[in-house]
């Protein structure tokens, strides 16, 4: 089968099409058709060696973590999904890839597919759902009437997290770009900053919890716009101790990280905000209740562009530019 690999870290010439062999499901795994597969920067900075120390992968290793498509086999031990079943998964953090014709998928990280969704639109949710489900939800612990702030609200991540935010009833300021603002405020956003004219922390103000989706101080300089008791869940960092006890790392791992996070913790707790790194794990069962907002029509796919399986490395690279509104997704059938 046809995947898109990576043979090395570090080098974006290590990049290519190749013929590798189609995998064989575990017992409690299916195998997929992959008829679409949505990226995420993370895909760009894996084969950079950005996360090395953390993702283990066995070179070459195929890209992508997000799919959709249709289960042709089922393992011995599946019971919740059968050939035919169309579904839509993660497969991030578990040493395999989306970008291919065919994909192991574990049972407990696929849910089936919106039916009113196709294959494209589908696949452009998988990490972005999951992401803000468990920031919001499992982090933030976010609560009616409370104020969120999602900066880069026309991006990938921003563009599902407004909408998940309004669906949990809370109100949400955002960043975007002047010709963005359109786009955004029909997703819900209540407060829009142009961060062309505007700074954020001059606007904004008695904030209940910061998503942090941009890298740099922007997560540091968010303090500014809480109030106490606040939580800033962030997704780019920095990782702290807690997230390397959680994946079983050793006591060098978890003193090195515990440093990394110390500036931004000690921040916050001077204003009494909470601050924790998280990083996103695949979850069937929470797919499916995003599903069911999809289905219900409660969040709406936001897709920026579509390439074809052939162009997949020139879908890599227009990511890697940060100028797409919402979801990049590679169609292969």
């Amino acid at each position: 089968m046809r995947a898109l690999v990576f043979k090395r870290y570090g080098k974006p010439d290590q990049i290519a099409l190749a013929d590798i062999p189609r995998p064989t499901p575990k017992p409690n795994e299916i195998l997929v058709q992959v008829h679409a597969a949505g990226l995420n920067p993370i895909d760009n900075m894996i084969p950079k060696g950005t996360f090395k120390p953390i993702l283990k992968f066995e070179l070459p290793a195929t890209l992508g973590s997000d799919l959709a498509g249709v289960v042709v086999e089922v393992g011995s031990r599946v019971t919740r999904f059968k050939p035919g079943d169309a579904v839509f998964a993660s497969i991030f953090d578990l040493g395999t890839g989306a970008l291919a014709e065919f994909a192991t998928v574990p049972e407990d990280a696929a849910a089936l597919k919106p039916p009113n969704l196709d294959f494209v639109h589908a696949a452009s949710i998988p990490m972005v759902g999951l992401t803000s489900w468990q920031a919001l939800r499992e982090r933030i612990r976010l609560k009616p009437g409370q104020k969120v702030f999602i900066p880069a609200g026309a991006g990938g991540i921003g563009t599902f997290a407004i909408q998940l935010a309004k669906y949990f009833g809370a109100k949400v300021g955002t960043t975007t770009s002047t010709g963005n603002i359109d786009l955004v405020r029909s997703l819900g956003a209540d407060e829009v900053i142009d961060y062309k004219t505007q700074q954020f922390e001059e606007v904004l103000r008695d904030y209940d919890a910061v998503l942090g989706t941009l890298r740099g101080d922007a997560v540091e300089t968010s303090l500014r716009i809480l109030k106490r008791g606040s939580r800033i869940a962030s997704l780019v960092g920095p990782p702290d101790a807690a997230f390397a006890r959680d994946r079983g790392m050793n006591v060098v791992m978890v003193f090195l990280f515990g440093w990394l996070s110390r500036k931004i913790i000690r921040r916050a707790g001077k204003i009494g905000a909470e601050y924790s790194f998280v990083f996103v794990h695949p979850d069937g069962r929470q797919l499916a209740e995003i599903g069911e907002l999809l289905k219900a029509e409660r969040i709406r796919p936001v897709i920026d562009k579509v390439f074809p399986f052939e162009q997949a490395k020139d879908a890599l690279a227009y990511l890697e530019k940060g100028r797409a509104r919402g979801k990049i997704v590679v169609q292969m059938r």
